[in-house]
């Protein structure tokens, strides 16, 4: 049974949540402020916490912080505002978290669950041995870009960049469809891990910031649609 751990000072929203993952077939805990919360964090490894990052006394974004900060970082689903936007550039690239602004409906918070949970099955399968011994792939080349899976460098024009999490996973997916076009929609699943489009800009930037890491890197915009990385 997976354990999800709900830190929320409004106790209706604390039934409603609680009520409905139970309805899921999920263990609950629950805690009512930041500091109580960190707490059963830390000392229970729950497979995803939810989290407020409206919290008075130890604030959520506090709480957020120090589950990144953590050697074994938790999965987090942190329920936001309008005004929290600085809190989900500063986490773009943490792949452990995810974020749901308020109000929010039930089937999209069951959703994002769903997806955080099954990120979470993903990777643990991704680490198992595998049976047979492969060569793993050492590089990608498009025209002269050159990116090192091993370092997470991107090599062009006689430079070499290092990349964040994410935007490496973006040009990753980019490189080895170059020249073809992506969908917003196909770059959110492919490199955020979302089911549905949550609205957001993350994809647009991502993009300008490799746009401004790389100069003359040919990601191509497609209006409407998404992007094409042609070779440099």
């Amino acid at each position: 049974m997976t354990k999800i751990l709900v830190i929320d000072d409004e106790p209706g929203v604390l039934r409603f949540i609680r009520r409905a993952l139970e309805m899921e077939g999920h263990s609950v805990v629950t805690a009512a402020d930041g500091a109580e919360g960190l707490r059963l964090a830390v000392d229970l490894q729950p497979s995803l916490v939810i989290l407020d990052l409206m919290l008075p006394g130890v604030s959520g974004r506090a709480v957020l912080a120090a589950l990144l900060a953590d050697v074994r970082p938790t999965r987090v689903l942190a329920l936001c505002g309008p005004d929290d936007v600085p809190v989900r550039i500063r986490a773009l690239d943490a792949a452990s978290v995810d974020f749901l602004p308020k109000p929010f409906s039930l089937n999209g918070l069951l959703a994002h669950v769903r997806i955080r949970l099954r990120q979470d099955r993903t990777e643990a399968l991704r680490q198992e041995p595998a049976c047979e011994q492969t060569v793993p792939e050492q590089e990608l080349f498009c025209g002269t870009l050159r990116l090192d899976l091993n370092t997470r460098r991107l090599h062009a024009q006689n430079r070499s960049v290092e990349l964040s999490q994410r935007e490496f996973a973006l040009m990753q997916h980019l490189m080895r469809r170059a020249g073809r076009v992506c969908s917003r929609a196909e770059l959110l699943s492919e490199v955020w891990g979302y089911a549905f489009d949550p609205g957001s800009n993350v994809v647009d930037v991502t993009i300008a910031r490799l746009r401004s890491k790389i100069k003359g890197l040919r990601i191509e915009t497609v209006r409407k649609v998404g992007y094409a990385l042609q070779p440099a």
